[in-house]
C-alpha cells in the first residue's frame, strides 16, 4: 500500500530521511484533503443553491409542470399544476401516455373553479432522467383562446340575430350528407322565403322585422325533428334540410304544417303581425347530385310559388329545371353584357306641347345582345334588380350620356335636361347615392340632369329625402318622380314629397279623353303640383287625340310619348350619319302621326 502510495504521489526519500519525510509529508495531505472536501461541500452546497433557484423558477412559471413515472405514479409538480388540479398537483386521471417514439401528445381538461369551468390544454412527451423514463407534461389555461376560438366559429358558421346556422354550416351539413350518403339514401332541402318582409321592414321598422325573423326561426326550428336541421342564409331566406325523407307525402306533411304555423300571427312589441312564407323544395337525388344543384332546385321552385299565390309550397320538377336552365342561361348573358359594357341609351324627347320644343331628353337603357340586336328594359331590368346589378346599369348609363353631351346638345340644344332614371332600391341606398352623386358632379354637366326615381324611393325609406336629395340640391341637380300614380301613390303624399318634376303615369293618359274618371284625378294631380311649384309632364301620350285633350282640357304644358318621338339610339343622334334622331326631334306631331312607324315597345 505504501509503495501504492509513494509511486502515485511521490519519488522514494533519500536514505536515513524516513522519519523526517513522513513528518513533513502527513500535515500537507491532510491540508490537501481538507481543501478537496470544502471544494466537494462548496460544490454541494451551490448545487443545492441552483435546485433551489431552479425549482423556484419552475414553481413560478405560469405553467402546470408534472412528472410522471412510467406506470402513472406522480413524481414532482410545480405550484401552477397544483392551482389547476388541486393539492396533488395531478388530474384524476393522468394525462394520455405519449407515443413511444417520443411524440408530444396534447388534451384538452375542463376543470370547474370558483369562476366557472375553465379549460386547460396538456402537452405530454416522454423523456429519460438518470436513465430513468419519466413523462413529463407541461398544462396551460386554454380558457380565454378557447373562447375567442368557439366565438370566431360561431360568428363563421352562425347566424347573428337568430342564433340560427348560416349559409357555410347549412352548405358543410349537406355535403357531409352527400359524401355519407348510399344508393338508397334522400333528403330533402326546402328554401323558405318570407312573403313581402319588405313592406314589413318598411312599414314596423327594422327593428320590428328583426324581431318578426327570430321569431320566424323559433318557428321553424320548433317542428325540426332531432335529424333535421334549418339555416338563416340570407335576409328573409331561411333553408331547412330534411333529412330523412322516407317518403313524398312524408315531406308534404312536413311542409304544410310549417305553412299553416307560419300563417298564425306573431306578436311582437305590441303588434300582431300576420305574414307567411312561400318554401320550395328539392329532393337528392331527385333534382341534384350536389350542394348547388339542390339550392337553386329548391329556389327555383319557391320563385314558381312567389310568381302565383304566394303563402304555398312546390316541389321542384322537370318543368322547373327547364325554366331554371333558361334562367342560368339568362343570368350568364347579362352578367357578360355587363362585364363587356354591351349597353347603351336611346334618348326620348319631353317636349313642350303647344310650341313642339324639346325641353328635355330622358335616358333609357338598352342592351345589345351577341347578335348585335337591341333588347328593351323589359327583357332584362328585373333580372338586373334581383341580381343586384341594377347598380352597375345605372353607372353605365350615367357613362353614355357624359360621354354623349355633345351629341345631345346637337340634337336637342343645349339647353335641354336630361333625366336618368335610379331605381328605388338604389335610391334608398346611402352609399350608392353618395357615389352617384359624385360622379354626377365629377360630369360637369350636375345642373342639366333630373334624377328620376318612383315616389316608392320617397315613402318606402325617408333617407332618400333626408340624406340623397340634400346632395343633389347641393350639386344642382333636379329631381323628378316618375310613373306617378302607381305603387304607393296618394295626393297626401305628393304634398309631403320635395320634387322639381311630376311624371304622371300613362295609365292615366291613355285614352284620356274617354275615360271622365281619370280626368277628375289628373286634374286634382294637375292642381296640387302647381301649387306645390312641381312642373307636371304627361307620360305615354301615343295619339293625337290624347294630345288634344291635354292641350284643350289641362293646364298641362309638356309630354312625352311615342306620338312626340320614340327613343332614339345614339348612333341615329349623329346628323353627320343622317340619321333620324334630330328629323324626328324637328318634325310636327301632324307629320309624326302620319310618319311613324309600328311603335316597338313603350320607353
Amino acid at each position: 500500500m505504501e509503495d501504492s502510495i509513494q509511486s502515485d504521489h511521490a519519488p522514494l526519500p533519500p536514505a536515513g530521511g524516513d522519519n523526517a519525510a513522513q513528518g513533513e509529508t502527513a500535515p500537507a495531505e491532510a491540508a490537501r484533503l481538507k481543501a478537496l472536501l470544502e471544494q466537494a461541500r462548496a460544490r454541494e452546497d451551490e448545487a443545492r443553491r441552483a435546485l433551489a433557484a431552479l425549482t423556484r423558477i419552475v414553481d413560478a412559471l405560469p405553467v402546470g409542470v408534472t412528472v410522471q413515472s412510467e406506470d402513472g405514479a406522480p413524481l414532482f409538480s410545480n405550484g401552477k399544476a397544483v392551482e389547476f388540479f388541486g393539492k396533488t398537483g395531478f388530474a384524476d386521471q393522468p394525462p394520455v401516455a405519449a407515443s413511444r417514439d417520443g411524440g408530444t401528445a396534447m388534451t384538452e381538461t375542463p376543470i370547474l373553479h370558483a369562476g366557472g369551468v375553465r379549460t386547460l390544454l396538456t402537452m405530454s412527451r416522454p423523456v429519460r432522467i438518470r436513465e430513468q423514463p419519466v413523462l413529463l407534461s407541461a398544462t396551460l389555461d386554454f380558457t380565454e383562446r378557447k373562447v375567442a376560438e368557439m366565438e370566431l366559429s360561431k360568428r363563421a358558421y352562425f347566424d347573428d340575430l337568430t342564433g340560427l346556422p348560416n349559409r357555410t354550416l347549412i352548405q358543410d351539413h349537406v355535403e357531409q350528407l352527400l359524401r355519407r350518403a348510399n344508393a338508397d339514401a334522400r333528403f330533402a332541402l326546402a328554401f323558405i322565403d318570407i312573403d313581402n318582409f319588405k313592406h314589413i321592414n318598411d312599414y314596423y321598422t327594422h327593428a320590428i322585422g328583426d324581431m318578426l325573423l327570430v321569431k320566424v326561426a323559433q318557428t321553424i326550428a320548433a317542428h325540426l325533428r332531432p335529424s333535421d336541421i334549418v339555416g338563416r342564409i340570407s335576409g328573409d331566406e331561411f333553408l331547412m334540410i330534411l333529412h330523412p325523407v322516407e317518403s313524398d307525402d312524408d315531406l308534404a306533411d312536413v311542409v304544410d304544417r310549417l305553412l299553416v304555423q307560419l300563417k298564425e300571427p306573431f306578436l311582437i312589441e305590441g303588434y300582431e303581425i300576420l305574414t307567411s312564407a312561400s318554401i320550395g323544395v328539392s329532393v337528392y337525388p331527385d333534382h341534384g347530385l350536389n350542394y348547388e344543384m339542390l339550392r337553386r332546385a329548391a329556389d327555383t321552385a319557391m320563385y314558381r310559388v312567389k310568381a302565383g299565390i304566394k303563402g304555398g309550397a312546390a316541389l321542384f320538377d322537370s318543368d322547373m329545371e327547364r325554366q331554371m336552365k333558361s334562367r342560368m342561361a339568362q343570368e350568364q348573358r347579362l352578367r357578360l353584357a355587363v362585364r363587356d359594357g354591351r349597353f347603351c341609351c336611346a334618348f326620348q324627347p319631353k317636349v313642350e306641347m303647344r310650341t313642339e320644343k324639346v325641353v328635355g331628353v330622358e335616358a333609357l337603357i338598352r342592351l345589345r345582345d351577341e347578335d348585335g340586336m337591341i333588347q328593351m328594359p323589359g327583357a332584362f331590368i328585373k333580372l338586373a334588380t334581383e341580381l343586384g346589378l341594377i347598380g352597375e346599369l345605372t353607372f353605365l348609363a350615367l357613362h353614355q350620356i357624359e360621354k354623349s353631351i355633345a351629341l345631345i346638345d346637337e340634337a336637342f340644344g343645349a339647353e335641354a335636361t336630361i333625366s336618368i332614371n335610379v331605381a328605388a332600391q338604389q335610391a334608398g341606398d346611402v352609399e350608392f347615392m353618395q357615389d352617384f352623386c359624385k360622379q354626377l358632379g365629377l360630369s360637369g354637366h350636375a345642373g342639366r340632369f333630373m334624377v328620376e326615381v318612383t315616389e316608392e324611393a320617397f315613402v318606402a325609406s325617408n333617407r332618400f329625402q333626408s340624406h340623397i336629395l340634400p346632395i343633389l340640391r347641393e350639386i344642382g341637380a333636379r329631381v323628378s318622380i316618375d310613373d306617378f300614380g302607381t305603387g304607393y301613390s296618394s295626393l297626401a303624399v305628393l304634398a309631403d314629397i320635395t320634387a322639381d318634376e311630376i311624371k304622371i303615369d300613362r295609365s292615366f293618359i291613355t285614352n284620356i279623353h274617354q275615360r271622365s274618371r281619370s280626368q277628375s284625378v289628373l286634374k286634382a294631380i294637375e292642381a296640387l303640383s302647381d301649387d306645390l311649384g312641381m312642373t307636371t309632364i304627361a307620360e305615354g301620350v301615343e295619339t293625337y287625340e290624347e294630345a288634344a285633350y291635354l292641350q284643350a282640357a289641362t293646364r298641362i304644358r309638356l309630354a312625352q310619348g311615342f306620338y312626340y318621338s320614340k327613343p332614339i339610339l345614339l348612333e341615329e343622334l349623329n346628323p353627320a350619319k343622317g340619321g333620324a334622331g334630330a328629323q324626328r326631334a324637328s318634325a310636327s306631331p301632324r307629320e309624326r302621326a302620319h310618319s311613324r312607324g309600328p311603335a316597338f315597345g313603350r320607353r
